[in-house]
């Protein structure tokens, strides 16, 4: 069973299934759902670029077949998986609950095709047959429950920071954060989670913290062109140098713990799915703090402070005490550009 799980390109380690898997849905949802959503509110918002509202609003439609293709692309899908992957995610989605319904659909046909994939002479029958029946009775059956599992962990999440914006704020706020550096994805985890409101704000502080505060910190040894990848790309290029020295965390995770409740209970920032778990990845999760609050004076000031200045500032005076006693040294937030 070993060799043809291993012959088929199936590996059951939850390596696959929680960080490529995820990671892969991210792009796919980067790709529909978020880009769409940004491309919708410009047109929106700037009367002349109005003819941008239905393209963003068909990208944003097709969220679940992006979602399919992206998870079965990752785990390395033979064509005719890949392709009927379209259709599973579409499945998911629409019949599953989501983001959520449309991962779990894509991701247990993409498996389960590759198993038939080339075993017989109607494989052009055969595998896009068994993909799209596994992945349609996934949607209608496990997906809604788990989707709707993880809809009330995250509505409970979201009445937590309610009722207690300092302590769940920053407890938000650490782990999405940390999220984000790992290889794993926020976006996958905001969305699955349907994350909203002050949640969602407190979520993206702390992953601005993560990237902004990595940006400024390893700014001497990675210049410019570091700054904008961990800054505007991904704090996730950290990983290696996290894994050789875990105190370089310290500085950018120690800022979103001393900003959340900043975000919770004085500026009281919300957000969206879309933004919450992408920090300054893109801009996308200023443009969404700014599509959900509105474009003003105020809500401005709070995205340049918790999103920018404040998570750069601490993040810089900390990192550079941690060097002045020896706990990080010169070149270990190093990246490969």
């Amino acid at each position: 069973m070993r060799s043809f799980l291993h012959k088929k390109g199936v590996e059951l380690s939850l390596k696959t299934y929680f960080v490529t898997s995820l990671s892969y849905m991210a792009l796919g949802l980067f790709s529909s759902l978020i880009i769409g959503l940004i491309i919708r509110t410009t047109g929106q918002q700037i009367p002349i670029l109005e003819f941008l509202v239905p393209m963003g609003q068909l990208a944003m439609d097709l969220m679940g077949p992006a979602i399919g293709v992206a998870v079965a692309y990752g785990l390395k899908a033979p064509r005719l998986v890949l392709f009927s992957a379209v259709i599973t995610g579409a499945a998911g989605a629409l019949l599953g609950g989501g983001p959520a319904g449309s991962f779990i659909a894509a991701l247990i046909a993409t498996e389960i095709g590759k198993l038939v994939s080339q075993e017989t002479r109607l494989d052009i029958i055969v595998t896009p047959f068994v993909t799209i029946a596994t992945g349609y009775t996934v949607a209608t059956t496990i997906g809604p429950v788990i989707a709707g599992a993880l809809d009330y962990f995250g509505q409970l999440i979201m009445w937590s920071v309610d009722r207690q914006p300092f302590v769940m704020g920053i407890l938000v706020a650490l782990l999405m954060g940390l999220a984000l550096t790992a290889p794993i994805s926020s976006a996958a985890i905001a969305f699955m989670l349907g994350l909203e409101g002050l949640a969602a704000g407190a979520a993206t502080v702390g992953c601005a913290a993560q990237m902004i505060g990595f940006a400024t910190s390893s700014y001497r040894e990675n210049g410019f062109s570091g700054f904008v990848a961990l800054g505007i790309g991904t704090s996730m290029l950290q990983i290696g140098n996290i894994v050789k020295n875990p105190l370089i965390l310290i500085p950018p995770t120690v800022a979103g713990i001393v900003l959340a409740p900043f975000a919770t209970i004085v500026f009281q920032m919300v957000n969206n799915p879309a933004g919450a778990g992408m920090g300054t990845s893109g801009l996308v999760g200023q443009i969404m703090t700014f599509t959900v609050m509105g474009f003003t004076w105020e809500v401005a000031i709070g995205v340049l402070l918790l999103h920018f200045i404040g998570p750069a500032v601490i993040s810089l005076v900390l990192s550079e005490w941690l060097r002045k006693v020896g706990l990080i040294k010169l070149g270990d937030m190093k990246i490969e550009q």
